[in-house]
C-alpha cells in the first residue's frame, strides 16, 4: 500500500548537488505510506538547513543506504500503519534494490541527517491493481504510463520540516525526466494521522473507498499534476536552492 507523511524543502533533482539554506520551513504536517534520472537513473543531492541549524541532505539512494531506508519503512508500517509487515504489500521494503534501484524508470530517494536516514520516498512504474483496488481506478492508471509514489515516510522527530513535501516534488521531477509517464498516482490510509490532509493539499481525489459499498479498503486514491518539463518547482518559503556545477 502507498501514501505519505509530512513535508520537504529543496529544488529540482539534477546530476549535480544543490546546496540549500534556510530557517523558515514549510510547516504543513502529515503522515502516511506512499521512489535516478537522465533516461532513467541519475544522482540527486540537496542540502537543507532547518530550524536550530538542523541539516538535511536529500539524494538518490545507494546500496549503502538500503539498511537505513528499510528501517524507516518498517518502523512506519508497524507504528503508523499498524499493519506490520505483510509480504503481498511490502515485498519492496525487504528488497528495495530490486524494486527501485535497478529498474531505470523507478527510484528511491532518501533524506540523511547526521549520517542517519530519516526519510524515504519512491517511484514505482506500475499502477494500482484490481483487485483489491476498484477496476475503474486500475484502468485509469495503467502500469507503464503511471508513476506511483510510494513509501514517503518521515521519522516522527523529523516531521514538520518540509521533508515529505520536497520528496514529492523531487519524485515528480524524476517521473518527468524518466519519460513515458503520463500520470502521478498514489493512495493513502486516512487512518494515519495527518496523511489525508497532507495529500489533499497537494493532489486531487480520484476515489475515496470509504464511500463505496462496504467501505472498500478504507483508502483514498489521489492523482498529482505532472510537473511541466523545465519548469522551476515551487520553492518552500525560506529555502533557497542553487544548482552546483
Amino acid at each position: 500500500m502507498c501514501g505519505a507523511p509530512r513535508e520537504a524543502g529543496v529544488a529540482p533533482v539534477t546530476s549535480a548537488t544543490t546546496a540549500m539554506t534556510g530557517t523558515t520551513l514549510d510547516r504543513t504536517d502529515a503522515g502516511a505510506d506512499t521512489g535516478r534520472a537522465d533516461t532513467g537513473h541519475g544522482e540527486a543531492g540537496h542540502e537543507g538547513t532547518g530550524p536550530e541549524g538542523t541539516r538535511y541532505v536529500l539524494r538518490t539512494a545507494t546500496p549503502d543506504d538500503l539498511g537505513g531506508a528499510r528501517a524507516v519503512m518498517l518502523d512506519t508500517v508497524y507504528r503508523d500503519l499498524k499493519s506490520g509487515y505483510v509480504p503481498r504489500w511490502h515485498a519492496d521494503i525487504i528488497d528495495p534494490e530490486a524494486a527501485y534501484l535497478r529498474p531505470e524508470r523507478c527510484t528511491l530517494l532518501v533524506v540523511e541527517h547526521r549520517g542517519e536516514i530519516v526519510a524515504t520516498g519512491a517511484v514505482r512504474d506500475r499502477g494500482p491493481q484490481a483487485p483489491p483496488n476498484p477496476q475503474w481506478v486500475a484502468d485509469r492508471f495503467p502500469s507503464g504510463s503511471t508513476a506511483q509514489l510510494c513509501r514517503i515516510y518521515v521519522r516522527p522527530e523529523h516531521r514538520r520540516h518540509g521533508l515529505a513535501r520536497q520528496l514529492v516534488r523531487e519524485l515528480g521531477e524524476f517521473a518527468v525526466r524518466a519519460g513515458g509517464y503520463t500520470a502521478l498516482y498514489l493512495h493513502t490510509d486516512p487512518a494515519v494521522p495527518g496523511a489525508e490532509p497532507f495529500w489533499r493539499s497537494l493532489a486531487r481525489e480520484v476515489c475515496d473507498e470509504r464511500t463505496l459499498p462496504g467501505g472498500g479498503q478504507g483508502i483514498v486514491h489521489f492523482e498529482l499534476p505532472m510537473p511541466v518539463p523545465g519548469a522551476v518547482p515551487g520553492a518552500v518559503p525560506g529555502v533557497v536552492g542553487t544548482p552546483a556545477g
